[in-house]
């Protein structure tokens, strides 16, 4: 399948991270690495310390066109958690891990949707948003796609269950990066766990990913890793 089809970018800053975000060409460049005309370039401010301050440096970028929007995630962090049924308590210490996700998720208005956090970013340009798109269309079984983490092209081999001619396929997920439809995580989806799922770090509690490896390995769902390209996952703070 081929043509331009609507994508939005997002991504998330909290308090150690927001001012490399917003006041560098990080954002920018996290952005222009991807080679797509995306839809819409979201930003979802997340647990910083003064809201009005970031969303003035937030806005500057909107008037630069370098975003079309920002949101502060807890002015939708109820109503998204009611939208998927999810008790706040169910965290158990991942709720500032997770929120930003189900909050972007849940306001997204185009078809598809590219994520990375704020300390990931591609290590270079890498034109595989459309790749990417047209194995998502080709197989219902496929629900997110990513690249390959920090340059560990070895290790996407070895965890891959199957292959297609870009592309890795495995049972992972993670929030660091990740394309997906929409309609797919737009649904009560988040409250299913899996034994395999526990290898997320305990200080994560339940969190978003957890959640979503949980879903994928219950149901037999795919994630789909193009072969050429790789995002950089760093501390920023």
């Amino acid at each position: 399948m081929s043509g331009q089809r609507d994508v939005t970018f997002e991504t998330k800053c909290y308090e150690k991270d927001w001012r490399i975000l917003l006041q560098t060409p990080r954002l920018e460049q996290m952005i222009d690495h991807n080679n797509y005309p995306f839809k819409e370039t979201r930003l979802y401010i997340n647990n910083v310390n003064d809201p009005e301050e970031v969303s003035f440096y937030a806005d500057l970028l909107v008037r630069r066109g370098i975003l079309s929007s920002y949101e502060v995630v807890e002015r939708h962090a109820n109503e998204a958690l009611d939208f998927f049924g999810i008790d706040k308590e169910s965290f158990k210490g991942g709720y500032y891990y997770s929120i930003a996700e189900l909050v972007s998720i849940y306001l997204n208005r185009t078809p598809y949707l590219l994520h990375y956090s704020g300390d990931s970013m591609l290590s270079a340009p890498c034109a595989w948003i459309e790749p990417a798109l047209n194995v998502l269309d080709s197989d219902a079984s496929i629900v997110t796609a990513g690249l390959v983490w920090n340059g560990q092209y070895h290790e996407a081999q070895s965890d891959a269950v199957a292959e297609k001619a870009e592309f890795y396929l495995d049972h992972g997920f993670s929030d660091q990066c990740y394309l997906i439809r929409t309609s797919d995580f737009r649904r009560r989806i988040y409250n299913e766990q899996h034994e395999a799922s526990a290898r997320y770090p305990v200080y994560g509690g339940e969190l978003f990913e957890k959640r979503v490896d949980a879903w994928m390995r219950n149901h037999g769902y795919l994630r789909a890793i193009y072969k050429y390209g790789s995002y950089i996952h760093r501390n920023l703070s």
